[in-house]
């Protein structure tokens, strides 16, 4: 059954509030658990559905995985290459993430996975990861075009490879390394632009070697050593600044707005949207930097602000992929014309979020237009008229972007299901109401 919100135009928004643990690093701090010897604990993790699947998956691989009373997850792990058979198929519901790197850790290990998960992932390409796991021995079993439900047939003697990925992704960069583990020698993936690290991060912190070589023309080889012995962690999870991002923009664009977001995760390869605002003219401050489980944090302190139109580089789509909608949303507030650069990989995510967005805003009035993989947004500095139903297609970011442009549009903005959002940021809309905002189900 559909869920249906409705967004309307809100006062000033006010307040403190901690958005939901980062997603990435959730998924990761799972599966290396689940990897590693002794116990692990994880504290901060998000509690959304794409998390939760992935528990589920790790449990059904043999790891223990167990919730405490006080929301800290402890996991007692299998050690690397002792993950066992799935007694039933692994269904991932929507999570891209957990469907990916999972292929990745079962695939250098002797038996058969079957994946699956909802329609939104169904539809999703996995050719990306199952072409250089089968190079490493692995075999798949897939629908037309690589898509689910499928089945990964791991190798009992898996090869390592050096893999230059075509497109940046740090998903199938992730893949390979957790493929790596489990396969003897050195395994190398080379990407020509920086992609999110977290794996990298975690699997030192949980003790395996990985290498980090800054090639002479711009590009970096990342590599991992088979075979380690990763030992169970204590592992904090910041914040998501994927998630903040909504709330944030939300502050920027609603006058007299004035809210604090602590604890955020200020990875420089996820904070591609901040640096973005700033230069659009955002009051965005960042109180207290500090350090939490190995992961760089901070406040967001934001204010409402005159956003004026930039130009969006390529190269920073890595650090912002999945900020691109609710910052289409805010171009569509600013001074002036916005020019988003090289935004291919949105075709492929949750929906083909390039489409879902240049509808969305052609819906609310807002002139867009398309070239090639280049977004343009038009905008007046006037709130655009807004007063239009947006069809989501269980995207979570696409929904909770359109909310957002409700909060400060003419007229309120519908969207049509808003089930998706409990996957990566449960308790959104009540969230957002606490500062002020005006959600509600119709």
């Amino acid at each position: 059954m559909s869920k249906p919100l409705k967004s309307a135009r809100a006062a000033a928004l006010s307040g403190t509030v901690r958005v939901p643990g980062d997603k990435s690093i959730s998924h990761r701090a799972l599966m290396f658990g689940a990897l590693a010897v002794g116990e692990s604990r994880v504290e901060g993790l998000l509690e959304g559905d794409d998390v939760l699947r992935t528990a589920a998956a790790m449990r059904a691989l043999g790891a223990e995985v167990e919730r405490l009373d006080d929301g800290t997850w402890v996991l007692h792990g299998r050690g690397v290459g002792g993950l066992m058979e799935p007694a039933d198929l692994l269904d991932l519901g929507n999570s891209g993430t957990g469907a990916r790197l999972m292929m990745g850790l079962v695939a250098t290990h002797p038996f058969t996975t079957f994946f699956t998960g909802d329609a939104s992932l169904r539809s999703r390409p996995m050719k990306r990861v199952a072409e250089p796991l089968a190079r490493m021995g692995a075999r798949f079993v897939t629908r037309e075009g690589g898509r689910l439900p499928g089945a990964v047939v791991g190798t009992a003697s898996p090869v390592p490879i050096t893999y230059e990925l075509p497109v940046a992704s740090a998903q199938v960069k992730s893949a390979i390394l957790l493929a790596g583990l489990n396969t003897p020698g050195i395994t190398t993936v080379i990407e020509k632009e920086a992609t999110r690290d977290h794996t990298e991060l975690m699997l030192r912190n949980f003790g395996a070697n990985v290498e980090v070589e800054h090639l002479e023309d711009g590009r970096r080889a990342i590599s991992v050593t088979g075979f380690p012995e990763l030992t169970g962690r204590r592992v904090v999870v910041p914040a998501d600044p994927s998630s903040a991002a909504f709330p944030t923009v939300a502050a920027l664009l609603v006058p007299g707005s004035d809210i604090t977001l602590p604890g955020v995760g200020m990875n420089p390869l996820r904070t591609g949207l901040y640096q973005t605002l700033r230069e659009m003219g955002a009051q965005i401050h960042f109180d207290n930097p500090r350090e939490e489980g190995g992961e760089p944090v901070a406040d967001l302190v934001l204010k409402a602000s005159t956003l004026r139109g930039v130009d969006v580089p390529a190269a920073r789509a890595p650090s912002m992929i999945d900020e691109y909608p609710v910052l289409a949303v805010a171009a569509s507030f600013a001074i002036g014309t916005t020019r988003m650069f090289g935004l291919s990989e949105l075709r492929v995510k949750e929906s083909d979020r390039f489409a879902a967005v240049m509808r969305g805003l052609q819906a609310c009035g807002v002139q867009v237009e398309e070239e090639g993989d280049t977004m343009i947004v038009h905008g007046n500095g006037n709130p655009p008229p807004g007063g239009a139903t947006i069809a989501v297609n269980l995207d979570h970011r696409i929904a909770m972007s359109f909310l957002v442009m409700g909060m400060a549009a003419q007229a309120p903005v519908l969207v049509d299901d808003a089930e998706a959002i409990e996957t990566s940021f449960p308790g959104f809309a009540d969230l957002m109401n606490g500062l002020g905002a005006r959600i509600e189900a119709v």
